[in-house]
């Protein structure tokens, strides 16, 4: 155990909170928002920040009691005594983790094409070639080991919310209020649509009760620094979003869309403005992906020590015990999905599914009320507002994208077949060994 000099204080596991979340996906989704909630993209941005927020409360208690690096999948094992439960829960979360990596190689591929003169996104060529290259360059970083220190870490949050910030802040000035009223021009629905639409922004702070062992005072500091990343994302998305919807007209939102960020920077910043998103989204959407790539790697060699997954994801190599096989399976799932999904595919995948494990996560709390402190009425409302929003979100697919509707469940339907061959293999296995 390492003692209080090496353990992180509250300013790092906010910043480790921030950073998770303020990771790529802004960077593209903010287009999706504001198409779907129109003038009131900035209250979507809130309405998910109170998702967040009561879904963090909820971390924060089972973190605290449990203690443990296993995070989601230790909750779900705790709350129900079925292993199929956390068992799904895991292999949801695994693919959740695919699907944000994706929205970040993504993200990369679009900012990385424009910025290099594709500004039509005509060159679909560039834009697979730049999203795959990010990928493999740092699958061969994590497999050889190299990985960032909390010093470099805290540097690389704190120049992107600077860069956001300066956007936001400079951009106050340049806002047009027509821009802005009627507020509601999409209707109400459009909000909560928007909100579920862009939920993957908010995926990151669940990372950090996973540290519990390695924080300062830990009943201080784990419920606090939840509480401010998430407050604090929620400040810079509202305010970034207030920016975009007050320079951009809708028809410019619709024509630019997946950098439309950097393009709200052009009216007040200049070319250098549109340069500086640009690479804060490069920048963002890089660290993200080293980070998220290294993480969902040892979830899954938890889960295979667990008996979860099959034990080849727990294969290490011996020079520098990096899981190597869940390593190159993950990052080949990814490379799958973002070469062969749209944004709207991506991004509506990785939402949906975070809303339903924040939504199991409250569940799981709820349940374990008598045992964990706190009181119930907070997870039961976190929990439904993920499903109240996962419902929008599948209705509004259904209508406008069925076919995004129809990966997002053919690809439940493999992890929960997955899940349940796995178990029974388990099963028979357990039942041979004991005869």
């Amino acid at each position: 155990m390492a003692d209080n000099g090496e353990k992180l204080n509250l300013k790092e596991v906010i910043a480790m909170g921030v950073g998770g979340m303020v990771g790529g996906g802004i960077f593209s989704v903010l287009g999706l928002a504001i198409a779907q909630a129109g003038h009131a993209a900035p209250i979507a941005f809130a309405l998910g920040g109170i998702i967040a927020l009561l879904t963090g409360l909820s971390y924060a208690r089972l973190g605290l009691h449990f203690q443990s690096d296993g995070g989601s999948f230790t909750y779900l094992e705790k709350a129900f005594r079925s292993r199929n439960v956390a068992g799904m829960g895991g292999w949801l979360l695994l693919v959740g983790y695919v699907g944000t990596m994706a929205l970040y190689a993504y993200t990369f591929g679009v900012y990385g094409a424009a910025m290099l003169g594709d500004s039509g996104g005509q060159n679909q060529a560039m834009h697979h070639l730049l999203e795959s290259l990010v990928l493999l360059s740092f699958l061969g970083v994590n497999l050889y080991g190299v990985k960032a220190s909390g010093t470099s870490e805290l540097l690389i949050v704190t120049i992107k919310v600077l860069i956001l910030g300066l956007f936001a802040i400079i951009g106050l000035f340049y806002v047009k209020s027509d821009h802005l009223l009627p507020v509601f021009n999409q209707g109400g629905l459009g909000v909560i649509m928007g909100a579920a639409l862009i939920f993957v922004a908010y995926e990151g702070f669940e990372l950090i009760p996973n540290a519990v062992n390695e924080m300062e005072r830990p009943e201080r500091n784990l419920r606090r620094g939840i509480l401010w990343s998430i407050g604090i994302t929620t400040f810079i998305y509202v305010l970034v979003a207030l920016v975009a919807v007050g320079n951009l007209l809708p028809e410019e939102i619709s024509k630019y869309g997946e950098y439309a960020l950097a393009e709200a920077a052009r009216p007040f910043l200049g070319e250098a403005g549109f340069l500086l998103i640009g690479l804060a989204a490069l920048f963002s959407t890089a660290s993200a992906i080293n980070a998220t790539m290294f993480g969902t790697a040892r979830l899954g060699m938890v889960m295979a020590t667990e008996d979860a997954l099959p034990r080849v994801f727990g294969f290490r190599r011996k020079q520098n015990n990096i899981p190597w096989v869940s390593l190159i399976a993950i990052t080949a799932c990814t490379l799958a999905f973002v070469n062969l999904a749209d944004l709207t595919i991506i991004s509506s995948f990785a939402s949906s599914t975070f809303l339903l494990i924040f939504a199991a996560i409250n569940l799981s709390a709820w349940r374990l009320r008598g045992t964990i402190p706190g009181n119930g009425w907070t997870p039961l409302a976190g929990l439904v507002l993920s499903l109240a929003s996962w419902a929008t979100l599948a209705a509004y697919l259904w209508h406008s994208s069925p076919h995004s509707l129809y990966w997002i469940g053919g690809i439940y339907a493999v992890v929960i077949a997955a899940e349940l061959l796995f178990s029974q293999r388990r099963l028979i296995l357990h039942t041979r060994h004991t005869e």
